[in-house]
């Protein structure tokens, strides 16, 4: 691997993972990369507008065409499109914010959100990536590997909290998962976000699952019946959606 393409791709996910401007110094903590190195490649990267200076001309923060080639990855992913067809559907059905994300390794990324009309107070999630233990989705996308699979995936990882509720210990993980697949799908209260449950189901079009739809709610909205409902809807949705991926031959 040559060492300079690895770190320039390193800093633009730290970048990316980052709600804040980042300077040299910061960046120096996270990465342990020589300052001198990190200056040059910040500097490459300012030129070629994949990041931006803040006001200060010392903090820096991803750029346009870091987005651009986000985009371009939406673009072309063929289950995109059908599944902000499905989200619209659900949306309307139960009037919660949708979300369709997609595992990769230990981590969620949306890849497409419907916001409910209603001022709910979730934030629109496309292109960001959580971990995904700590989220419905990630759940319930985990639920659908082996205990094998599971090992070698957390082998000496630690499931980092997001928040007091957040599940850290792989063997409550694992119990939980165990639970979903009884279920047939995942439920989370304020394990990545305040006063915010989620209920998120597989799309059953690859095995294991690498995709996955979502509800999020108001965690004083989320009584057992009304999860139970929701849950429902999900599970029915997600079903629907994976029919038209295979018959838009979308494997």
């Amino acid at each position: 691997m040559v060492k300079s393409a690895e770190r320039t791709v390193r800093l633009l996910e730290v970048f990316g993972s980052s709600p804040a401007r980042l300077s040299l110094s910061d960046l120096h903590r996270v990465t342990g990369y020589p300052r001198s190195s990190l200056h040059q490649l910040v500097q490459t990267l300012v030129a070629l507008r994949w990041l931006e200076p803040g006001p200060d001309g010392l903090s820096y923060s991803v750029g346009p065409h870091a987005l651009l080639t986000g985009t371009a990855y939406l673009d072309r992913d063929p289950a995109v499109p059908l599944a902000i067809r499905q989200l619209d559907a659900l949306e309307k059905e139960l009037g919660y914010t949708c979300h369709f994300a997609r595992l990769d390794e230990r981590n969620v990324i949306y890849l497409a959100t419907k916001e409910t009309h209603e001022v709910r107070h979730v934030l629109s999630r496309i292109g960001r990536q959580l971990p995904a233990h700590a989220t419905a989705l990630g759940q319930a996308m985990l639920a659908d590997r082996s205990s094998a699979e599971l090992d070698v995936l957390y082998d000496g990882a630690e499931l980092e909290p997001l928040t007091q509720r957040t599940i850290t210990d792989l063997d409550e993980l694992r119990a939980e998962l165990d639970r979903i697949r009884e279920r047939g799908y995942a439920i989370e209260a304020e394990q990545n976000s305040a006063d915010i449950s989620c209920v998120a189901a597989t799309v059953p079009y690859r095995i294991p699952a690498t995709d996955a739809i979502s509800c999020s709610l108001p965690l004083a909205a989320a009584s057992e019946q009304e999860v139970a409902r929701v849950g429902e809807a999900v599970v029915r949705h997600a079903a629907e959606l994976a029919s038209a991926l295979r018959r838009a031959g979308v494997r």
